[in-house]
């Protein structure tokens, strides 16, 4: 989530067989986007969910993850960090037994690579990372075969990671992200958002939800690559919209926005009032 604003939280739940697991990721590929949502274990009331809201995401446009962080791999081995962001790189903070909004966000990632028009591992890459420390790189190259597999499209292994960690690591790396979590038994309470960090690790565009939209993930990658930490769409998203937690999606507060435009016109009006007024006084002060 991010800071002072609204975005979902979600719970895993149990794993299903990775049969089932694989025909949901191919199924949502072919999906056209579906509403923003959020979904738990537990029915969560309105008040924890706003508490909660606000303070599981908070973004850090212009600060650097570190790159000197040692995980692992889908082997096991050792990876640096640094070693992987070598262009501009989306990193997805999920865990793979998670079957709820993790499937979802990185199956929509999947269908969105395969029409970005760009090179991976060349003009991007894509590092999904496990915030829960008991996953191994079993997991982690079993999920990485679920989505490169359900993408109709060749995709290089090397243009899409998937890492491990200890708890140390995961906490540095997502504490650097401003992505914080919470453990709720076996699941987790999380956001919902991916980041796009530069190749020196500047991290430059927080992107919310599970809707991915390609134009909004090109632009993200264009400014990665000329190192320019752009503005986050959060601030008048959060203005213009407002979560419905019955309904589990945003919804457009019109009465918000229409009161914003009136008075920002009136202020306009005002101003052009004042300052014609004015040019009239100082035309008539010049004549003899």
């Amino acid at each position: 989530m991010q800071s002072g604003s609204s975005s979902p939280l979600i719970t895993g739940s149990h794993l299903p067989s990775r049969l089932t697991l694989l025909a949901l990721v191919t199924f949502l590929l072919f999906l056209s986007p579906c509403r923003l949502h959020a979904h738990s274990t537990e029915q969560l009331n309105k008040a924890t969910l706003l508490e909660n809201q606000a303070v599981v995401l908070d973004e850090h446009l212009g600060e650097k993850i570190p790159l000197d962080l040692i995980l692992r791999d889908e082997a096991g081995k050792p990876v640096r960090l640094g070693d992987l962001v070598t262009a501009p790189t989306i990193i997805l903070p999920v865990y793979y037994s998670c079957t709820n909004v993790c499937v979802y966000l990185q199956a929509r990632m999947a269908g969105v690579l395969q029409n970005l028009g760009r090179r991976p591992v060349e003009d991007y890459r894509v590092i999904s990372v496990s915030i829960d420390e008991n996953e191994t790189p079993a997991m982690a190259s079993r999920s990485k075969k679920m989505y490169l597999t359900a993408m109709k499209k060749p995709f290089p292994e090397d243009g899409w990671r998937f890492l491990t960690g200890d708890a140390a690591a995961i906490r540095k790396l997502t504490d650097a992200l401003g992505f914080h979590f919470q453990r709720q038994g076996r699941d987790f309470i999380h956001p919902v958002a991916s980041m796009v960090v530069s190749p020196d690790g500047t991290i430059i565009r927080y992107l919310y939800g599970t809707t991915i939209l390609p134009k909004d993930l090109a632009f993200a990658l264009v400014e990665a690559k000329n190192g320019i930490a752009g503005i986050s769409v959060r601030k008048l998203m959060e203005y213009c919209f407002t979560f419905d937690p019955k309904g589990k999606t945003y919804v457009f507060n019109l009465l918000r926005v229409s009161a914003s435009v009136v008075i920002i016109a009136a202020g306009s009006f005002l101003v052009f009032l004042l300052l014609g007024n004015r040019k009239r006084i100082q035309s008539k002060s010049r004549e003899p």
